[in-house]
């Protein structure tokens, strides 16, 4: 395996879903690799924290109401020594019903757990390879030969830098020292078409260093401006900019 795919497994190995072989030849690719052994470390915080958030915990009072049935429901006798009546299902019989209605419930359960797992595994897959894109677009565009760098003082002491390549016709901004947007707030970024902003996408409302790829093309925008929005952003500005930033020309 050359060392161009190794680079592609970054999410399959968080995700544990490589085959021994390949997580064998790719660890020792990882000793090697600063690149692939970050990004293994940001992919599986993001499975974890997908884990996290459709995680349910048992009810409260579960533990009570078990040990409370416990003292009420009679113990059965040994069967040893003895043989139940056969006319009607007598307390065998009950039993087994019982018995029998646990399995199926458990079942039912484990199924239900199985296919939750699976849809989690699913679901990590997919966020692991839309960030595992992202970080791939992301480094094209740092990367570019056209690459072409602003930076400027912004608003509180941060600092912005906006990356711009036309042959890759993408954006990228690279933020330090980012206040936090006010409480149920976020910084949304925007293109500048002649005057008329379209959106670019939202900055992480925890993150004062954080490095965002602008969705979308660049095509004709000559910069980008950054507006305080509630959550889940809008589709135009609301507020006034809180920084404006001209892409680079030269």
């Amino acid at each position: 395996m050359s060392t161009a795919e190794l680079h592609t497994l970054t999410g399959a190995y968080a995700l544990h879903a490589l085959p021994e072989s390949e997580q064998r030849a790719f660890e020792r690719h990882l000793e090697d690799c600063e690149a692939c052994t970050q990004e293994v470390r940001e992919l599986s915080a993001t499975a974890a924290r997908l884990g996290l958030a459709v995680a349910e915990p048992s009810p409260r009072d579960l533990r009570e109401r078990v040990l409370r049935e416990i003292t009420t429901v009679r113990q059965e006798a040994p069967a040893h020594g003895r043989r139940e009546r056969t006319g009607g299902r007598g307390r065998t019989g009950r039993w087994y019903g019982y018995a029998l209605a646990a399995c199926v419930a458990a079942a039912a359960a484990f199924g239900g757990v199985a296919v939750w797992q699976n849809q989690l595994a699913q679901d990590a897959r997919q966020e692991a390879n839309q960030a595992q894109r992202q970080n791939e677009q992301l480094a094209q565009v740092l990367s570019a030969s056209d690459a072409k760098t602003s930076s400027s003082e912004l608003t509180g002491g941060a600092r912005g830098t906006v990356v711009v390549s036309q042959s890759q016709n993408r954006a990228v901004f690279l933020a330090s020292n980012m206040a936090p947007p006010p409480s149920g707030k976020v910084y949304q970024i925007w293109f500048n078409d002649e005057g008329t902003m379209r959106s670019a996408g939202l900055m992480d409302p925890k993150a004062s260093d954080d490095a965002v790829l602008l969705n979308g093309p660049v095509d004709q925008a000559s910069g980008m401006g950054i507006t305080v929005e509630p959550a889940g952003g809008s589709a135009e500005p609301t507020s006034d900019p809180v920084a404006l930033m001209d892409f680079p020309t030269a």
